[in-house]
């Protein structure tokens, strides 16, 4: 063998091998784990999905997902083809001919990126290389980490490919690569940007999916509808010069815009976010019993199935008919108002809520004294501010976004089965990313005259008939620091006498307080807790006119037991919760009341008397206004100074509750005629039992039917609703002078 005499050439081939020695070790430390551990076959074998679990309707649409990461992992067979060609042909074109690594790829990688110095050139990366980084995302985004992670990713991908078919591999990388907007996997990506599973998805619209992979952001056809558009063409043009599609195809296609039909599943979008709160909140309670029981599952990560009782259509109505009314409603209370509005002119009660509000307890916490804390409140910067006409960049202090806010009314709406307690339609607020308090799970607020049925049936249930006549005079109650109820309006009613059916659908507050007084405070409050108040009542005279503080949902299944045989029933959200592979792990059942509250012949009596007030009472605008010729029975309710509005209705399929009023019980309605539940709750009923009459499929409910009252029921309510004083009576009774008297409240019967 001649001797290389050039010192030059010796020492080059001895630096290269040795240089190749130090780069096969370092791959030997790499292999070995001293650069940290790698998977081993048995881990490549069993790694498992994080799955979002999935929040369903009733009618079994998809509203919904809890997750650390959007995945709904699917089978080979739920892919169309087209979708996996426009993978390999855009991101990997020889993946059916190497095993893990493409060696010819990376040489002309290495050749156009180092010695050409071409950027464009891509990555050499095959899809199964960004498979293995998929399920084992690099830890460290050093530059000088790049290598290593390179090389574990080789690796893995050479191990991957002994363990599973090329079929597997392309499935496993499309359930776990990322597609933005915090979506992994084909399948959560196909429901959020086109609303259809992957199976669904057409050519077009599959590559623009994988035309996302490249750059999740800058591809995103949320965003970038134009660079989205370029990129899928680019996907078409990549399967026509593999021969995967004609030219004609391509062409044809490539002229068809991108149409998305986005669905956000996160927790301010989409809908009914309230109740998907509310059913977040109830699973953890779930998932902490099961965890004592010692079934380990996770919301986030378990891939769960729940299904609720919501009624898709129902809730869409009721969200859109919410929305026309109150911003119809807050054009009206701030006009009422003018320049004059308390959260404009009421320094102290603006001073009040600024103490209040968390930004002022975190610089109270940190130290900083009022001075301090109240002039950086009132410094002014760029901030966005949110009214019913959308977001608005403004420049404005922090106490001003608090003003801007503090005069928003609110509103809680209910729909309920009342046979089962299922909720069909769930609205806790107004806009859930801005006002996160539930004013149905969370709020306890006065309930003003929707409380006055239960004192009739209680009165009922005691034998007083629904033809005692009660004197509608005001009085002033001796024994109650002087006391005086009165009613609404102006009208002189010193010497009528209203009949118990004309007084409650008329809401006559006067004679409220005196068939309470004959019936007893605390069989009222007995009667309440039997039809299922569970809040704490105030034995008060007050009582009559609603001062009690109840939640919306608790009030609902009050109602409920008119049209459930005297027995009340709590609200439920979740009929069940399965696996991802559908097995039921739980069902939830009704909760109804072990007996009925009060006997059928009361039951009867109150829902005609209620029909009254539909028919010709404080809620008739249900037939003038609305001409709404559905067999129903309710009740308004305006708590005192206007601060709450509510209805509630009751048809023999569903019965429907609404509160309208401002989260700061400091601020009210200007006036009763805006405030009054008549004009700010009831329309939102209203407007939805329009819109569901339309609907031959909500048949059921809207042209259900009360049955017919026993004659004996008949009888009992037939009488005049309406006496005047005879002649003598008038005689000695001065109009213009209150009867005083103390209040006397029998006795609880035992």
């Amino acid at each position: 063998m001649k001797k290389i005499k050039s010192p030059y050439i010796r020492y080059g081939i001895v630096g290269f091998a040795s240089l190749f020695t130090v780069f096969l070790l370092f791959i030997l430390s790499i292999y070995l784990g001293l650069w940290g551990k790698l998977p081993n076959e048995k881990d490549l074998s069993d790694f498992k999905y994080q799955r979002a679990s999935e929040v369903y309707t009733a009618d079994s649409v998809l509203i919904g997902k809890y997750y650390l990461y959007d995945r709904q992992p699917i089978i080979f067979k739920d892919v169309p083809k087209h979708v996996f060609e426009s993978l390999i042909a855009i991101e990997d074109e020889r993946f059916y001919e190497h095993s893990g690594i493409d060696y010819q790829s990376l040489g002309r990688v290495a050749i156009k990126t180092i010695l050409l110095q071409d950027q464009s050139s891509g990555g050499g990366s095959t899809l199964t290389q960004q498979l293995a980084k998929n399920l084992y995302p690099r830890q460290n985004r050093k530059k000088s980490n790049i290598v290593v992670d390179k090389i574990k990713e080789m690796i893995i991908a050479s191990r991957l490919e002994e363990i599973y078919n090329k079929n597997e591999i392309l499935i496993h990388y499309l359930n776990t690569v990322s597609f933005g907007d915090n979506t992994f996997g084909i399948e959560s990506a196909s429901l959020k940007f086109f609303n259809k599973p992957a199976k669904d998805l057409s050519i077009e619209e599959g590559a623009t999916l994988v035309g996302m992979l490249k750059a999740t952001y800058s591809y995103n056809p949320r965003i970038f509808p134009e660079r989205s558009l370029n990129r899928r063409n680019l996907v078409l043009q990549a399967m026509e010069n593999n021969q995967l599609l004609s030219k004609e195809k391509k062409d044809s296609l490539a002229e068809i815009p991108i149409e998305l039909d986005y669905r956000a599943y996160d927790n301010n979008e989409g809908l009914a976010p309230y109740f998907r709160e509310e059913v977040r909140k109830q699973l953890q309670k779930w998932n902490l019993e099961q965890r004592q029981a010692g079934n380990e599952y996770n919301i986030y990560t378990s891939g769960l199935k729940i299904y609720t009782t919501l009624d898709y259509n129902m809730q869409y109505w009721a969200e859109k008919v919410m929305k026309e009314h109150m911003k119809t409603l807050q054009e009206s209370f701030e006009k009422s108002y003018g320049k004059n509005a308390p959260w404009i002119t009421d320094k102290s009660l603006i001073k009040k809520l600024v103490k209040q509000s968390e930004p002022y307890k975190k610089m109270k916490a940190s130290g900083l004294n009022e001075p301090q804390i109240m002039d950086s409140l009132n410094r002014k910067k760029k901030m966005v501010l949110v009214d019913w006409e959308g977001e608005k960049p403004v420049v404005a202090s922090t106490i001003d976004s608090l003003q801007h806010y503090m005069k928003f009314l609110n509103t809680g709406s209910l729909a309920i089965d009342p046979n089962s307690g299922a909720v069909k339609v769930w609205i806790g607020g107004i806009d859930f990313e801005h006002f996160k308090y539930d004013h149905i799970a969370q709020s306890r607020r006065q309930v003003g005259s929707t409380f006055k049925p239960i004192v009739y049936t209680t009165a009922l249930e005691m034998g007083i008939s629904p033809c005692t006549y009660f004197s509608a005079q005001e009085v002033e109650y001796e024994n109650l620091k002087g006391w005086s109820p009165s009613n609404s309006g102006d009208k002189d009613e010193a010497y009528l006498n209203y009949s118990m059916e004309q007084a409650l659908s008329n809401s006559v507050n006067t004679v409220a307080v005196k068939v309470l007084e004959k019936t007893g405070i605390a069989n009222v409050v007995t009667m309440a807790k039997n039809m299922g108040v569970f809040s704490q009542l105030p034995e008060q005279p007050s009582l009559a006119l609603g001062t009690g503080e109840i939640y919306l949902n608790e009030l609902a299944g009050v109602y409920a037991s008119y049209v459930n045989n005297g027995k009340a029933i709590l609200p439920y959200l979740i009929k069940t919760i399965t696996d991802q592979k559908d097995s039921v792990l739980t069902q939830f059942e009704p909760k109804r009341a072990r007996k009925p509250a009060f006997s059928e012949k009361t039951r009867q009596i109150m829902v005609e008397m209620m029909k009254s007030t539909i028919n010709s009472g404080t809620a008739s605008r249900l037939r003038t206004t609305y001409r709404l010729d559905n067999d129903i029975a309710g009740k308004t309710g305006t708590t005192q100074n206007n601060k709450d509005a509510w209805f509630v209705a009751l048809t023999p399929k569903l019965v429907h509750v609404t509160w309208v009023g401002l989260d700061h019980h400091e601020i009210g309605f200007k006036s009763t005629r805006l405030g009054q539940g008549a004009n700010a709750a009831l329309p939102i009923f209203a407007k939805l039992m329009q819109e569901m009459n339309q609907h031959p499929s909500y048949n059921a409910i809207t042209k259900a039917r009360f049955k017919r009252p026993d004659p004996s029921v008949v009888d009992m309510l037939d009488c005049e609703p309406v006496k005047r004083d005879g002649f003598f009576k008038r005689l000695f009774k001065n109009p213009n002078k209150k009867k005083t008297k103390k209040f006397k409240s029998r006795t609880a019967i035992p």
